[in-house]
């Protein structure tokens, strides 16, 4: 294996990439700097990444464990997506100040709001480790060196499942502050209806800033904190881009399984994303319908709703990419002839049998566990409960300020109503009978509808009041645990730890090092990268249209025009505010209007380009050929989520919003100018 190992790392610059596919480590980019620059790039590595001088790295920062952000000004000001600032904006919110609806705008430092929990991560440095571990180091030994004393946080990330391990060491700021957010019906112009799709109108961004001690590190709130001067940040440029020109996405990728074999995205195809799709309609649907109702659980449930119709319809648009392309059947006929190469190779020719044996031995039990985690335990009541059961043992710090705030957004009759939609849909999809235990419950009880009524009117955490009460003497607490029914449900479906995908569980990932190996030796004209892992890379490729379907060509660029187009204040999503359509009247567009095709002025919104994208890289910032900020992705198009499996060059496209817009909607929109004298615009 360690031969394996050292063999491995001699083969990482052989191949080219294919088209704008790829995930690389800032700290290899001199590896496709040359291609980059011939695409168009006119900086050089280190001004990409270096830890001898201040470079674009030290410009991007992951921000909040999911999303990735940008500084824009010496003074701390940082940009993202207004969907990763989606919590931390409905956490302000209320019916009376609705930041949700109108959008925030901080008119001094002291207007910034202070956000619980929310933190950023900077990359100080990243390194190969695989030869220190070969040579007996372990982990733990060298993070504790990388983190000095406590000054930094570390970790050891896989590449190409093991063949590689890199220590990436990290600075984590936890005083961030919320400093604008455009109205929902800017940053969140279109909803779940337009989200993944193409053409694309919305503004999806917010602004926090970043705060640090007088020395400039890392401190906990304090109203004395000033804002962090950073090492570098982002020149704006207001030029724009034009189709072909050169674009670069840098940011935290999450999530990607470029490898696998056709046993992992048939599980995909025919099991997981139908099941989880089916059932995050039916509480979708229950959530809607109580929003549509009121205008409070409107509020209260609408970072809940984003979250779970994310992944909903990432997952529909995936499903039907990947049969569209023909996944399965491909990456077949590719096995087939690496299985023709492999039989001489006595130390891979096993390889593809062993995978195929794993598959088979892991796959039940993993898709029990992503069908309890999409039924089961998207039950409120149940995490509350867990959330109770674990403070009667140990009471966290801070525990019932976080209870309040889980009440705060909790509507018991909507999560009763989910809770008989899910576990109808548990019986439904559960690969074997569902435990005895559970039935002679369901049963004694009259049936499903009338176990959940049981579930909720005998629990003792139905409310704040209980709850609370319940915290002010442990012997209760603990006494009601033990009578929870509604914690009988969770010990009846168990949960396991899981990792997020089905081939990393180590029973099947084990033969992936060795796989991995094998395929650089089979496929020598293949661009291998290593798949997104929630660590930083780089992404390059061109602003660019594609054609969508037989001549359908969708253009790169959306404008104002678009936005009015959708404008109807009948549809919460589609109602723009009145001074956007004011705007839009007496073209009062300022420097951020460009000429339309028409002849008239019009003001750019979104673009598409062809950078290799996942999530994680939310808030990303595309920056151009010269180096400078051009726009902010936050979305790939519906048929291109499949790009996680499998990448197509003619149809995946990721989806920014222009820089210009965004300029726009704080001077324009926000009236907060004041925000652009602290940046640098070209």
């Amino acid at each position: 294996m360690k031969r394996l190992i050292l063999g491995f790392a001699l083969l990482l610059s052989l191949s080219a990439a294919r088209a704008d596919e790829g995930m690389w480590l800032p700290c290899l980019i001199a590896d496709r700097i040359d291609d980059m620059r011939a695409k168009g790039f006119r900086l050089s590595a280190e001004e990409i990444y270096s830890i001898n001088q201040a470079s674009m790295k030290d410009a991007v920062v992951l921000f909040n464990g999911g999303c990735t952000g940008e500084l824009i000004s010496p003074e701390g000001l940082l940009l993202t997506n207004h969907h990763c600032g989606y919590g931390a904006i409905q956490s302000h919110s209320t019916v009376e100040h609705d930041y949700l609806t109108n959008g925030f705008w901080a008119r001094s430092r002291a207007e910034e709001l202070p956000n619980e929990r929310l933190w950023v991560r900077f990359l100080v440095r990243m390194e190969e480790v695989t030869d220190r571990l070969a040579a007996g180091e372990t982990k733990e030994a060298i993070c504790k060196e990388a983190e000095e004393g406590g000054r930094y946080r570390a970790a050891i990330e896989q590449m190409y499942y093991g063949n590689q391990q890199f220590l990436f060491v990290y600075e984590q700021f936890d005083d961030v502050r919320l400093v604008a957010a455009p109205p929902s019906a800017i940053g969140k112009f279109g909803g779940d209806t337009d989200n993944w799709m193409w053409p694309r109108h919305t503004g999806d961004f917010s602004l926090f800033r970043i705060y640090a001690g007088a020395d400039n590190r890392p401190a906990k709130y304090s109203p004395d904190n000033v804002p962090y001067r950073p090492a570098r940040f982002f020149p704006i440029s207001t030029k724009g881009l034009a189709e072909g020109d050169f674009t670069m996405i840098y940011g935290f990728p999450g999530n990607t399984q470029q490898y696998v074999t056709a046993d992992a995205v048939a599980y995909v195809v025919e099991r997981s994303d139908p099941m989880k799709i089916d059932l995050r309609t039916r509480r979708l649907e229950i959530i809607s319908a109580a929003q549509e109702a009121d205008a409070a659980t409107r509020i209260r449930y609408a970072a809940k709703h984003a979250a779970i119709a994310n992944s909903w319809k990432k997952w529909q648009g995936e499903l039907l990419g990947l049969q569209r392309l023909g996944t399965v059947e491909k990456r077949r006929a590719y096995e087939k002839r690496f299985a023709q190469w492999a039989a001489e190779r006595p130390e891979y020719g096993h390889l593809l049998d062993s995978l195929h044996a794993a598959y088979l031995g892991a796959a039940e039990e993993y898709y029990r566990q992503e069908l309890y985690n999409e039924s089961v335990r998207a039950i409120e009541l149940l995490s509350v409960a867990s959330a109770m059961k674990q403070a009667s043992d140990k009471m966290p710090d801070g525990f019932e300020a976080r209870l309040a705030k889980f009440y705060r957004d909790y509507d018991p009759a909507i999560d009763r109503r989910i809770a008989k939609a899910l576990l109808h849909g548990l019986e439904e999809y559960h690969p074997q009978p569902v435990p005895q235990a559970y039935r002679d419950e369901v049963e004694r009880c009259g049936g499903i509808d009338a176990y959940v009524d049981h579930l909720f009117d005998a629990s003792a955490f139905g409310s704040f009041e209980e709850a609370q009460a319940l915290l002010r003497d442990t012997t209760a607490l603990a006494a009601a645990c033990a009578q929870e029914p509604v914690l009988k449900l969770a010990e009846w479906f168990p949960r396991k730890r899981i990792p997020r995908n089905l081939s990393n569980l180590p029973a099947i990932e084990r033969w992936y090092r060795p796989y991995m190996k094998a395929l650089r030796e089979f496929d020598t004209d293949r661009a291998f990268y290593p798949d997104a892992n929630l660590t930083l890379r780089v992404a390059y490729g061109a602003m660019s249209g594609y054609w969508y379907a037989d001549a359908v060509y969708h253009r790169p660029l959306t404008t104002i025009d678009g936005i009015i187009a959708k404008d109807d204040p009948a549809i919460y999503d589609y109602n723009i505010p009145q001074r956007l359509r004011e705007c839009y009247a007496s073209k009062d567009y300022g420097q951020w209007g460009i000429p339309a095709a028409d002849g008239s002025v019009t003001v750019p919104v979104c673009f598409l380009a062809t950078n290799h994208t996942t999530g994680g890289n939310s808030g990303s910032p595309v920056i151009n050929a010269r180096g400078e900020l051009v726009g902010i992705n936050f979305d790939r198009t519906w048929r291109s989520t499949m790009s996680d499996l499998e990448f197509d060059p003619d149809i995946c496209r990721n989806i920014a919003v222009d820089i210009r817009y965004v300029l726009f909607v704080i001077d324009r929109i926000g009236d907060a100018s004041y925000l652009l004298d602290e940046m640098v615009l070209h």
